[in-house]
């Protein structure tokens, strides 16, 4: 069985508190975008991962793939050994969710594959215990996202026929870090509102994250600026990473960027 895991964005992204779990409280809205992996699971004699493409740092034991089969197994004792093949062209790092996707889709994945008829209200449960993006890929459609994002409510948005240029310059961007130049507070507008007009977006539509970040990183601020530049209705960072997003109404040329950087052009 083969899917692919998608990346999102997110649109907006408050920190409204800290918990005492550790985590902070967020409100952002997330949204599927048109970049993949590619995820492979095939019965086995022994269950095995195996990674193709963009590195993955990290030991294999600690993937979230493999963590994902593991939770399931603790429930299900009697599942199948599989073999898991990711081949990976999300960047790693970059505010764009591949890792949690990964997760999720495997989740459901095992879900068909070994005809447990779990609704997705329990699947995004085991998604929660893997990370606070994971339960969004469940059902992958655009959500609100509360809480530590793992609270997920409807919301109506359409960008379909919209352009969209992702550029990452490679540069990384610890939670450590980002969280460290953020003071958690109430946004001064609700989100809700603001998606539901475009027209506010540019002004309104804020991610927490970048009012230190753009400082620090200044490339990453330039990046924002060209997007605008080349006639995106709407540019920002994704999550804390260091992507920058540019939604464009019309197909736009990807223009020149260093080589160094990870670029992708695509249609919502």
């Amino acid at each position: 069985m083969v899917l692919f895991p998608n990346a999102k964005i997110n649109l907006g992204l408050s920190i409204t508190g800290k918990r005492m779990d550790g985590y902070h409280d967020i409100t952002t809205c997330m949204v599927p975008v048109p970049l993949h992996d590619a995820l492979e699971i095939t019965f086995a004699d022994k269950t095995s991962f195996k990674s193709t493409g963009l590195p993955i740092p990290g030991a294999e034991k600690d993937n979230l793939i493999l963590k994902a089969f593991k939770l399931m197994r603790r429930d299900f004792n009697d599942l199948p050994h599989v073999h898991f093949h990711l081949h990976k062209a999300i960047p790693m790092g970059a505010g764009l969710g591949g890792g949690s996707a990964d997760a999720a889709f495997a989740i459901s994945m095992m879900n068909t594959m070994f005809d447990l008829h779990l609704e997705d209200w329990f699947l995004e449960d085991y998604a929660a215990q893997l990370g606070s993006d994971c339960p969004f890929f469940i059902e992958n459609i655009p959500k609100i996202a509360t809480g530590r994002g793992e609270i997920l409510e409807d919301i109506n948005i359409d960008l379909n026929g919209c352009h969209i240029i992702l550029i990452n310059p490679n540069v990384h961007i610890g939670t450590k870090e980002a969280y460290a130049g953020v003071t958690p507070k109430l946004p001064e507008f609700d989100l809700k509102e603001i998606i539901a007009d475009r027209c506010l977006w540019k002004d309104r539509l804020v991610n927490d994250f970048e009012a230190s970040i753009l400082v620090k990183h200044p490339e990453i601020a330039q990046i924002k600026e060209k997007l605008y530049e080349k006639g995106a209705f709407y540019a920002a960072m994704s999550g804390s990473g260091s992507t920058v997003f540019g939604l464009f109404d019309k197909e736009t040329s990807l223009g020149k960027w260093p080589e160094s950087y990870f670029t992708f052009v695509g249609k919502m």
